[in-house]
């Protein structure tokens, strides 16, 4: 797999390609062509995010207009590709063609390498930011997984769940840590299904006290216990036609775990103090963050109603374990705020960003939603800093380190966990990436406590 931006480089000239590649080998996945049927051909297959074009080609009419009907059919095939035009500072008439055409730049000929880093750095940048802006227009579109933002695998096998049993009617186990979008998951699944127009009633049971979560969930008729001055229908009855979600179910308590398991079976409640009783159709979701299966061991949960709410499980990941979806939210989330609180946000900084990558998050995405939401308060000027989100400059560490190992090991994890993030958590390419062996990088993985994904690469499965 890529896991490098890929660049293509356009010219005649094998010499000048020849040379690009050398400097720029390390930071992109190159490609190279001599003519506009190859350049075109890598246009349509890989889709490129950058392109040089122009490199080596005779200052002349033809060249010119051939470098211009590749541009125009780079952009046709993939209009975000950032093109970069090499032309001849005199030809200024072609250079306003190109410019007009689409193309992201111009660089005058003899080329600079270190202007062209610069310019490929900033293309590539400008790709990914729109990139992702587009997915988060795009979801924010998508009325039925509102508020789900992620383009991470993890992410990707969440939104595929939903849409497996969405139309279902089966109940389903939402597994995840606190701060994951549980909710948001369950929400997501009541708008895929045939209950859509009906009520979503959510009902966290870990948040209300015993003595009354019973009344919460099944009502009362009046007269029932004092106070109850007329008759109240409880939260499934209020959900009737459509879904009941029990959030953190794992505290549900087991007196009331008899009453919650004869619903699912039966299909009716009784309200306190009722004789009769009441026929409620619904479709039960619950959420947990808790095993229950060890709840079941301690016998703090009930068997049976474990199996009767997990038909399905639906496990949502922490944030740590979607680390490409971190920008993707914060950048969500700042732009949200900002809005709100009418502030001309242009970003985070650098610090800022590298903050939100390496910081652990045991709060997942609420708590990340809440340091931006008060960095969002706090900046003053037009990007957020690690202090507006309360968060450790890591630079500013390594700076001020007292020992030289300590900023090494920081610097050298941090390293290590981005590689294996870009090579997919394949061992065997992070460690070509860092130039070092696969025993060494194992035991790296083992001095940080950091994780490799499992890997279909054969040297990989040798070794397990």
């Amino acid at each position: 797999m890529i896991t490098r931006p890929a660049l293509l480089l356009v010219g005649r000239n094998a010499d000048v390609r020849d040379q690009m590649k050398r400097m720029l080998a390390s930071d992109y996945e190159l490609l190279e062509a001599s003519d506009s049927a190859d350049a075109l051909s890598h246009v349509r297959q890989a889709m490129p995010p950058v392109v040089v074009l122009g490199l080596g080609l005779p200052s002349d009419g033809a060249s010119a207009t051939e470098q211009l009907a590749i541009l125009q059919e780079t952009l046709r095939l993939n209009q975000d590709a950032k093109v970069i035009v090499v032309m001849d500072n005199r030809d200024r008439a072609n250079a306003i063609a190109a410019l007009e055409s689409g193309a992201y730049d111009i660089l005058e000929k003899p080329v600079q390498l270190d202007v062209l880093k610069v310019v490929l750095q900033r293309a590539t940048y400008l790709f990914n930011l729109e990139r992702e802006s587009r997915a988060i227009r795009e979801q924010a579109n998508a009325t039925e997984f509102a508020g789900l933002v992620g383009n991470s695998k993890p992410m990707q096998g969440v939104v595929g769940m939903i849409r497996r049993v969405g139309p279902s009617d089966v109940p389903v186990l939402i597994i995840g840590e606190s701060g994951t979008g549980k909710e948001l998951v369950a929400r997501a699944i009541h708008r895929l299904s045939a209950r859509k127009e009906a009520p979503f009633i959510a009902i966290n049971c870990g948040a209300i006290p015993e003595t009354l979560l019973e009344s919460e969930l099944f009502g009362y008729e009046k007269g029932s216990f004092t106070g109850a001055a007329q008759q109240k229908k409880g939260r499934i009855e209020s959900a009737q036609g459509g879904t009941l979600f029990l959030d953190e179910i794992g505290d549900i308590p087991l007196s009331l775990q008899v009453k919650l398991l004869r619903f699912l079976q039966h299909h009716e409640i009784h309200r306190l103090g009722g004789k009769d009783p009441a026929s409620v159709d619904v479709r039960v979701l619950a959420a947990t963050n808790v095993d229950l299966k060890e709840a079941i061991d301690s016998g703090r949960f009930r068997e049976d109603l474990f199996y009767r709410l997990c038909v399905i499980t639906l496990r949502v990941p922490t944030l740590k374990d979607r680390e490409s979806d971190i920008t993707l939210l914060a950048r969500t989330f700042l732009t949200k705020f900002a809005e709100a609180e009418k502030k001309l946000l242009k970003g985070f900084t650098p610090q800022a960003i590298e903050a939100l990558l390496t910081h652990n998050w045991p709060g997942n995405v609420r708590e990340l939603e809440n340091r931006v939401k008060r960095a969002v308060v706090m900046a003053e000027g037009q990007y957020v800093s690690p202090s507006n989100l309360e968060l450790k400059d890591l630079s500013s560490i390594d700076r001020n380190s007292t020992t030289l190992r300590v900023a090494r090991d920081l610097r050298e994890k941090e390293l290590v966990k981005s590689v294996l993030q870009k090579t997919d958590g394949n061992v065997s390419k992070a460690a070509v990436e860092l130039g070092i062996s696969r025993p060494t990088l194992y035991q790296l993985l083992s001095r940080y406590r950091l994780k490799s994904q499992k890997s279909t690469d054969p040297l990989e499965k040798g070794r397990a």
